[in-house]
């Protein structure tokens, strides 16, 4: 670890020299290449930096040991030593994580995508408190909410709702929210008081950037039609709706949600991209029949994840066991407690197959 921690180092010191080319203004692909590379790196550097401090404080102190004859010194020294070679522990720790391999997705936006499944219209209405939840918490992140297309119910629920979250590193935080999230609790319309159980399915996707993959204009079939919905200006009166079908994949998307058959386009092609990038991902993975699967799940849309039980306050997490009872601030975005576990929780697995 030593020596790729010296390499990281001697490279960091070449990027800052690039930088401080005045020839590389001019040229702002490579610009962006070694601003993005030192941004990767600066934290690295910054904690070896501090683990070598922290190892010469430790042979300064142990070389005082030796030399010093006076008891009540050595005992003050051999404490500091004690406090020298936790912060080195913990460094070690730290480093390791930062070595960890990058997911190349990590830094993109990410297209999250919430369904209704089996409950009805009680599965309707938490699928747009789920859609509130994760607008909420990622606008606290700063990240930029953006609809991208939705199919509502008359009881102010969503049977699809499909988003971007648009902001540095948002889907290296929402990546583990993919699965089958269920709500226990009596619905609005229970006249004897009963709980019912409703499952939501999320799925989040990297946005696919252009460089992520080619698309071939002869393999889409576009259909224009009207749109459907409750009224309004431009529904039901102009072909503005949009369906791309990817031929080869049959991968079918459909966005009605603008009055312009030309933003509907656009939005209907970013969520195509997105989960073509996620089939060919997905493909790939499956190739490595012998890869370990995260302790923390795949994202399958299949796994239940997370249950939201309102009668106890109590939300929990089924993949790292991990309770909150604070119901309420979950839902109003409060997600760190569990963004933050799941993360460590992937890095310790990850650790473990280094």
């Amino acid at each position: 670890m030593l020596e790729k921690l010296k390499d990281f180092e001697s490279k960091y010191q070449d990027i800052e020299n690039a930088l401080a080319d005045p020839g590389q203004i001019a040229n702002h692909q490579r610009l962006q290449q070694l601003s993005k590379a030192h941004a990767e790196l600066a934290p690295i550097v910054s904690t070896y930096k501090e683990y070598q401090i922290t190892e010469r404080d430790i042979q300064n102190t142990l070389s005082l040991i030796e030399q010093e004859t006076e008891e009540e010194f050595i005992e003050f020294a051999k404490s500091e030593l004690d406090s020298l070679n936790s912060q080195k522990e913990r460094l070690e720790a730290q480093l390791r994580i930062l070595m960890l391999p990058k997911d190349p997705n990590d830094e993109k936006n990410v297209i999250m995508e919430i369904r209704a499944g089996t409950g009805g219209e009680e599965a309707c209405l938490f699928a747009a408190e789920l859609f509130r939840m994760y607008a909420r918490y990622a606008e606290n992140q700063g990240c930029k909410i953006d609809l991208l297309s939705s199919h509502n119910t008359g009881l102010k629920g969503f049977k699809e709702v499909i988003f971007t979250a648009q902001g540095r590193g948002a889907y290296s935080k929402l990546k583990f929210e993919g699965g089958i999230h269920r709500v226990q609790r009596i619905p609005a319309t229970e006249a004897s008081g009963r709980i019912h159980t409703s499952a939501v399915t999320v799925a989040v996707l990297p946005e696919a950037e252009d460089v992520d993959l080619s698309i071939n204009s002869e393999d889409l079939q576009i259909d224009v039609y009207r749109s459907s919905g409750p009224g309004g200006q431009s529904v039901n009166t102009t072909d503005s709706a949009v369906r791309i079908t990817h031929l080869p994949s049959g991968l079918v998307v459909t966005c009605q949600d603008e009055k312009s058959q030309h933003k509907n386009k656009a939005k209907a092609m970013k969520i195509l991209r997105s989960r073509l990038l996620e089939k060919m991902q997905s493909e790939q993975e499956a190739e490595r029949a012998q890869t370990r699967k995260s302790m923390v799940g795949s994202g399958d849309r299949s796994e239940k994840i997370r249950t939201y039980n309102y009668s106890q306050n109590r939300v929990t997490d089924h993949r790292i066991g991990l309770s909150v009872y604070q119901l309420d601030s979950v839902l109003d975005g409060e997600l760190n407690p569990f963004i933050d576990a799941l993360i460590a929780a992937d890095q310790s697995e990850r650790l473990k197959h280094l």
